[in-house]
């Protein structure tokens, strides 16, 4: 089902992964590896810790309590709702960002989230901070960078794994040790070439953090997408991710 912000006019329009289609075709890809599941629109009400040194991991992207983008999607909704039942929690999530502390945040912080996601309101705030901080900076990066469909997914997914930050073990990080080692399209580089570098940058990155060791998300899905030549992300798709079988028909 596609997301009811999209007009028919911005539907006809879009390219690349900007077409509605194709965005969720990305968000079912991500779900896949984030919730072992390829229904994305049924992660609004996911919370747990799972152990990455990153707190509570929840929702349609895993907006985390240690990484800033759960506080940046909370101080959103209350902005929206100011009476809603993540807003107590504000105070604790500004503390604990940064860390993996749950300190202020439990026993209530799981049921609160849990309730906010069966609103509206909540489940448009996460579309939205998921577009603001990962797609929408991901795509136009990789379009600048001469990127098709497949190029701007494989950015896509690193950005919300990695986080949009500049160090080695973030996705600017990563794009700039693989453009060290290959061309991006947009400077005369062959894609295909440049994906693979990216590819193996990221393995790379994820092989540094114990929780990220399993680099299945790349090697077993993104990986045999390049290699067959799919630069359009067309389906049908078949990729595994942590040993379970996914396809899109």
């Amino acid at each position: 089902m596609l997301s009811s912000r999209w007009s028919s006019a911005e539907a006809a329009e879009a390219t690349g992964l900007d077409d509605p289609v194709k965005k969720d075709l990305a968000m079912r890809l991500v779900s896949s590896a984030e919730n072992s599941s390829l229904d994305w629109q049924a992660q609004y009400g996911y919370i747990e810790d799972i152990g990455d040194g990153r707190g509570y991991t929840a929702g349609i992207i895993g907006f985390c309590s240690g990484t800033s983008d759960m506080l940046a999607l909370v101080e959103l909704y209350t902005e929206r709702v100011p009476g809603n039942p993540l807003a107590p929690y504000l105070p604790a999530l500004r503390a604990v960002d940064g860390g993996d502390s749950h300190d202020g945040l439990d026993p209530g912080f799981p049921a609160a989230w849990r309730a906010a996601a069966r609103t509206t309101e909540f489940r448009t705030a996460q579309r939205d901070e998921r577009d603001r901080g990962y797609f929408d900076p991901a795509v136009a990066r990789a379009k600048k960078d001469g990127l098709g469909t497949l190029g701007q997914f494989i950015y896509y997914d690193a950005m919300v794994m990695h986080g949009p930050g500049r160090d080695a073990r973030s996705f600017g990080g990563i794009r700039d040790r693989a453009r060290g080692r290959a061309h991006t399209p947009a400077h005369g580089g062959d894609e295909t070439a440049y994906l693979h570098a990216f590819l193996d940058a990221r393995v790379r990155a994820m092989r540094q953090e114990r929780a990220h060791h399993d680099v299945s998300r790349v090697e077993t899905a993104q990986r045999v997408f390049l290699t067959a030549g799919n630069l359009g992300l067309d389906t049908p798709l078949k990729w595994k991710v942590y040993g379970d079988s996914y396809e899109i028909g």
